[in-house]
């Protein structure tokens, strides 16, 4: 790591633009809007937002008129003025203002932040003040409005947010703006956006004929089509091969499971949230599984274990259920249905170090294969105020662990940054963050130490000794979930998967109908070679059919016609623009499954 730490987004100057952005916000919506409450305006990654609950219903035409009272009040120069108060104060202040005085109550009465969660330290309530503006407000902000580049901030668009995040409280309107230093920047940040609405694996998806939702089925439950089907298919084998090779087992457990084994487990109380309700059968709860580790810890418990039989590794893509909040879900990345690229390793604790660095360096090398050039390893810690609520209730352990990691990424020089309070709840994890090409980031991985289950599975193995010891057990997927590395994936690639990954390898394309013969020939003949390929034998031209292809992103295109089909060979197109004309088909056999072969990058 490196000894200078970058300087953190809260304390710069960035940040304040965009906190003070919101609070001018809020204030021209109150103009336009008097019978607004108005509830929180925070600073997010690449702009900031507030939510309102207005009299009237909004539309984003209306952005442009509030845009203009926002610039009125930026050239004015209002200063920003903070201002301590007690809590009865702020009350006074906010006496029209329910959610104010909702946030007011939480913070005297229970240390909570905006969202209900507890904060570290007894909070001191702040009001900030900036023309008729005033806001309950921890800051910080610029000195005054003139800070604010008229010409480098914009508002972009209008969603609609519960109160808190809670899908059970109101409804809310929040207003989406972003704030750069200059205009430059936000030129930048703009084209990006368009960047990424191409990118977008919703409509890449869609389009490319991936995967797709239904109604009827429900949300967050992806349906996944062929061509979805294939990519997923080439991930599990890609996974299946590299773990074949570490030494891991394969196993399979069922979908759901008595209530008894989660709450042996421990995860009802910390999970029951985020879990599909029971379904009781014969006198019996039953749930359908968020996590597959309670039933792995039962296949090691099966029979009696050894520590020559250590480290032993159980790998499963085992599909799971959790009830993400509705207002939570998308796309692919947060999803109800997840297929994981689970795997439990249960170790002594002499060989702790050596198996979780291992999983690092086969995450190395997944990085290394998809291309997927900026990203950071994350320790995740505990934090002491959880413990009993968010975390297994045992300080020792927890600093045991954590320690144990730090030394473990130390000596295999993998560099990472530290996350207070992120942890699972039986243990520190590293969590790969990735970002894709347009500059979403992504957990993508992880790699997490459970010092806890074992011990309430009572799982064993006898030590050279001759003594009972419990193993630690390490919980990782390096490939994370298909829906969310797949999501991932076609905004990384834009759709242009390598060859390898993609749902169809080739497109045969006959000139005219003379040629549709051999064209199916051809198709016989690569698939007896193992490749994904399919012929266009429509009536549509040539240049049609070759378009129909690339806008499918197909890798590779055959074009065929009289000189080809009598000379037994084919005209290459590929992808990237590179053609070769009458060439043997032996010849781009040989092409093809060499980068199939290696998992090439190339075309």
């Amino acid at each position: 790591m490196s000894d200078q730490p970058e300087e953190r987004y809260e304390d710069s100057q960035l940040y304040r633009i965009r906190h003070s952005a919101a609070h001018v916000m809020a204030q021209a919506v109150l103009e336009f809007y008097p019978e607004t409450k108005y509830t929180i305006g925070p600073p997010v990654e690449n702009g900031f937002y507030y939510d309102f609950d207005l009299p009237e219903k909004i539309t984003e035409d209306d952005l442009q008129k509030i845009e203009k009272r926002m610039r009125q009040i930026i050239s004015a120069g209002h200063p920003f003025v903070k201002k301590v108060v007690s809590a009865e104060e702020a009350r006074q202040v906010f006496k029209d203002q329910p959610y104010k005085l909702e946030l007011i109550d939480g913070l005297e009465k229970g240390g909570l932040d905006e969202y209900g969660n507890p904060l570290a330290e007894k909070p001191v309530i702040s009001l900030y003040q900036s023309d008729t503006f005033t806001d309950l407000c921890r800051g910080p902000h610029v000195e005054n409005t003139r800070q604010i580049n008229p010409s480098a901030f914009k508002l972009m668009s209008i969603a609609g947010a519960y109160w808190r995040g809670d899908e059970h409280n109101k409804m809310l309107t929040r207003i989406y703006g972003t704030a750069w230093k200059n205009p430059d920047e936000l030129k930048q940040y703009l084209k990006l956006l368009e960047e990424a609405k191409a990118r977008d694996h919703r409509k890449l998806g869609k389009e490319l004929e991936i995967f797709i939702y239904d109604e009827e089925v429900g949300p967050g439950l992806p349906l996944w089509l062929p061509r979805g089907g294939v990519i997923i298919e080439e991930l599990e084998r890609l996974a299946k091969d590299t773990e074949e090779q570490a030494g891991y087992s394969r196993v399979r457990t069922p979908h759901l499971t008595k209530e008894d084994l989660f709450l042996h487990s421990g995860h009802l109380p910390y999970y029951a949230e985020s879990m599909y309700p029971p379904m009781e059968m014969e006198g019996t709860r039953y749930y359908i599984k968020p996590m597959n580790c309670p039933m792995h810890h039962k296949i090691y418990g099966a029979k009696p274990r050894s520590y020559r039989d250590l480290p032993i590794r159980l790998a499963e893509y085992g599909t799971c259920y959790r009830y993400e909040k509705s207002g939570e879900l998308f796309g692919l990345m947060r999803v109800r249905s997840m297929q994981m690229n689970d795997a439990h390793i249960y170790v002594t604790e002499e060989q702790f170090e050596q198996e979780f660095m291992a999983v690092m360096e086969m995450e190395r090398k997944y990085l290394e294969l998809f291309s997927i050039s900026k990203f950071v390893m994350r320790l995740s810690l505990h934090s002491k105020q959880g413990l009993g609520k968010k975390y297994v209730d045992n300080e020792r352990l927890w600093l045991k662990t954590e320690d144990m990691v730090r030394r473990a990424m130390t000596n295999g020089h993998v560099p990472y940054v530290e996350v207070a309070n992120e942890a699972a709840f039986y243990g520190p994890k590293i969590d790969g963050q990735v970002w894709s090409a347009i500059g979403r980031e992504f957990t993508l991985s992880t790699n997490q130490v459970d010092f806890a289950q074992p011990a309430r599975f009572d799982l064993k193995y006898m030590s050279k000794d001759g003594v009972e010891e419990t193993p630690l057990c390490i919980h990782r997927a390096p490939l994370g979930t298909h829906e969310r590395f797949v999501g991932f994936l076609l905004e990384h690639y834009a759709g242009n998967f390598p060859v390898w990954l993609s749902p169809e390898h080739a497109v045969v394309v006959p000139i005219t109908d003379n040629q549709n013969e051999y064209a199916e020939k051809i198709v016989a003949q690569l698939r007896d070679q193992g490749l994904r390929v399919s012929a266009d034998l429509s009536s549509q031209r040539m240049n049609a059919k070759i378009r129909s292809a690339q806008l499918m992103k197909v890798p590779y295109m055959l074009v065929v016609g009289e000189n080809e089909a009598n000379a037994g060979q084919v005209s290459l197109r590929v992808r990237d623009g590179f053609r070769a004309d009458n060439i043997p088909l032996s010849e781009f056999i040989e092409r093809a499954k060499d980068r199939i072969s290696r998992r090439a990058p190339e075309l």
